[in-house]
């Protein structure tokens, strides 16, 4: 298995449709204003995240199950900007909508702007043939509010090609979650 570098990324989302919308470089500028970079770099593919946010509250002090989660544990809001109360957490998903080869595993880790400011982002990997956009978690740890830009870099993805391609992919399983749009909550 090896990690894949810039030019195997643009090579997969240009001729195979893996990352649309796709950025090649690295976007750090919108005009004057600065930006948390998003796009290809060295080794990975720096994602956005979109406008559509959920916010976790415990306004109706339910239990928290993923088996049968209640929807009515989160507050919608669309905005360019999500601000996360203190040590709560938010949903999000990426602006990129992803078609992993049958070949690749894909790997996401929160960028260091982020992790610096005590907001981790927590994603599941990508597996061989899973396709969506992905649900992105943004933990708040600190005891203030924590504030997440729509639109800017948010988390990279790794993608790892192995040897041979798997004998049962995502896709082969119909996993729940495959082709999912929007911002999506957990399924039992």
């Amino acid at each position: 298995m090896s990690i894949k570098p810039d030019h195997w990324i643009r090579r997969m989302a240009e001729q195979h449709g893996m990352i649309e919308p796709f950025e090649p470089g690295q976007v750090k500028l919108a005009g004057e204003r600065k930006l948390i970079s998003y796009g290809t770099s060295s080794y990975g593919y720096d994602v956005r995240c979109a406008r559509q946010f959920k916010i976790f509250t415990n306004i109706n002090s339910t239990i928290v199950d993923p088996k049968a989660f209640d929807p009515e544990s989160f507050v919608d809001i669309e905005a360019d900007v999500c601000i996360i109360p203190p040590n709560s957490f938010a949903l999000a998903c990426t602006v990129e909508y992803f078609r992993i080869p049958r070949s690749v595993l894909t790997v996401c880790l929160g960028k260091s702007t982020y992790a610096r400011c005590g907001i981790i982002v927590n994603v599941t990997p990508l597996e061989p043939e899973w396709e969506g956009h992905v649900t992105l978690e943004f933990s708040n740890t600190t005891p203030l509010p924590a504030k997440i830009y729509a639109n800017e870099g948010v988390a990279q993805l790794l993608f790892f090609e192995a040897d041979e391609v798997c004998e049962a992919s995502y896709k082969d399983r119909a996993g729940k979650y495959q082709g999912q749009t929007g911002v999506t909550l957990p399924r039992a």
